[in-house]
């Protein structure tokens, strides 16, 4: 009953015309065996026309399913498959069992012991076994990675990586998929742990979720991956390249920094004595949740209640604020207060790493957010309209020469009617006077003192 199930859904799931196709050109083909017996028996008795007409007559059966019957079916036949290029390592236990081939075939040879040689016979049958197990179970496998949408240096994520196996009738087995870096690529991969599969089923897909972590911002790119196998005795590794271009953005962190901790004090006076309207209203007390940052945590009424109170602020409609990061990198060695040790690309990854913690903290007080960059000005929006596309800009941000005019900061006294966060690498003195009495300016020369 199994067997005639398995038979019936095979039925239904395959290619009916394709399968008409191969049966016709198998019965074409036999009458074509039997016409070319016939005319070499006719031959052997003398009969030479009988022959020939016979023969000429199983050439054009022959051609005729040439013709009709093998364009059909190589249209369906997944010809990519035996396009497969392969990758092969003898593993330890395969040069071991390799040393006892040879052991037995000296053996064998010296003795001339008949037993030996079906030995030796049966462990070349079983290397060959290998390599071809082994190819099927590399052929009909179709691979998918998944990242998610938005990804945050230093912030774990998890990936998706999903094997499909294609094939009809056979399972794969003991897969595994790793990244392939070479020497144009980066030395980090996307994948830097391989990912195991002990069974694949026949049309049907495995997917296992895999942990990721980027330290540092920017775009990260992966060509090409491997599968790879070492199915079904060991002997022999071998692996199949599989295109796949996957690209990540990460984003920048936004987890409060030691930069971000020392200026979000002054920060906030800042906002509340610039802004009309500004400051923190207080809503209500609740209970503290695992997603709540402590900074919100009412000290005195935890102490009274006992468990953990935060405070909850009102909708801050009237917070309007610009955001601005400059580009621009002056000498390193400008300022009294310099770091000996700071350079300018370092002090450029602190400027954006702080500008992406104000836009978070921003995008949680739902505030009004504007950012403006070289080659990025935002419209004046709701953070959480614009906060992604701000991030997007930070994760692929690179520094540019010193900027003499101040083009970037000059235009910004155009908008005298929000309160401006400025972010910059360069020393004091480069902030036009006009900013100073709606802006509060970030000079990383003075965090770094």
């Amino acid at each position: 009953m199994r067997v005639n199930s398995t038979i019936a859904q095979l039925w239904a799931t395959a290619d009916r015309p394709g399968v008409r196709a191969f049966f016709l050109s198998i019965a074409a083909l036999g009458v074509a065996l039997l016409l070319a017996l016939y005319s070499g028996a006719a031959a052997e008795i003398g009969h030479r026309a009988l022959s020939i007409a016979a023969a000429l007559a199983a050439l054009l059966v022959a051609a005729w399913v040439a013709i009709t019957m093998v364009p059909i079916l190589a249209k369906r036949t997944p010809l990519r498959w035996l396009g497969y290029k392969m990758e092969y390592r003898i593993t330890r236990e395969g040069w071991i069992y390799i040393g006892g081939i040879i052991v037995v075939a000296l053996a064998a040879l010296n003795t001339g012991n008949n037993l030996l040689f079906l030995i030796l016979a049966s462990l070349i049958a079983i290397i060959l076994m290998s390599g071809i197990l082994s190819s099927i179970t590399l052929t009909g496998i179709a691979m998918r990675l998944e990242l998610p949408e938005h990804i945050f240096a230093g912030q774990t994520v998890r990936a998706q990586v999903d094997l499909a196996n294609e094939k009809v009738t056979l399972p794969s087995f003991s897969l595994r998929v790793e990244a392939v870096t070479t020497k144009k690529s980066p030395a980090a991969a996307l994948l830097e742990t391989p990912v195991y599969f002990p069974y694949v089923p026949k049309r049907q897909h495995v997917r296992q979720s895999v942990p990721l972590t980027f330290v540092r911002r920017g775009a990260y790119r992966q060509d090409m991956f491997r599968i790879v196998t070492r199915f079904p005795f060991g002997f022999l590794q071998k692996a199949r390249r599989v295109e796949l271009r996957t690209e990540a953005q990460v984003y920048p962190s936004v987890e409060p920094s030691r930069d971000f901790l020392e200026i979000l004090p002054a920060l906030q006076g800042a906002l509340e004595s610039l802004s009309k309207g500004g400051g923190h209203d207080l809503y209500a007390l609740r209970g503290y949740v695992p997603t709540d940052s402590a900074r919100y945590v009412h000290w005195k009424a935890s102490a009274r209640t006992g468990t953990l109170m935060v405070r909850e602020f009102t909708r801050e409609d009237d917070c309007r604020v610009l955001l601005v990061l400059d580009p621009h990198v002056s000498d390193p060695t400008v300022g009294l207060h310099t770091s000996p040790l700071a350079n300018a690309s370092e002090r450029f990854e602190r400027a954006v790493a702080l500008c992406a913690s104000i836009a978070w903290h921003f995008f949680e007080r739902n505030a009004q957010l504007q950012f403006r960059s070289a080659g990025l000005e935002t419209a004046l929006a709701a953070a959480e309209d614009n906060i992604f596309a701000i991030l997007w800009h930070l994760a692929l941000a690179q520094p540019l020469p010193a900027d003499p005019q101040h083009e970037l900061l000059s235009d910004l006294a155009a908008s005298p009617d929000l309160f401006k966060v400025i972010v910059t690498s360069q020393p004091r003195g480069s902030i036009p006077a006009t900013l100073w009495h709606s802006s509060y300016v970030v000079f990383l020369e003075d965090l770094d003192s």
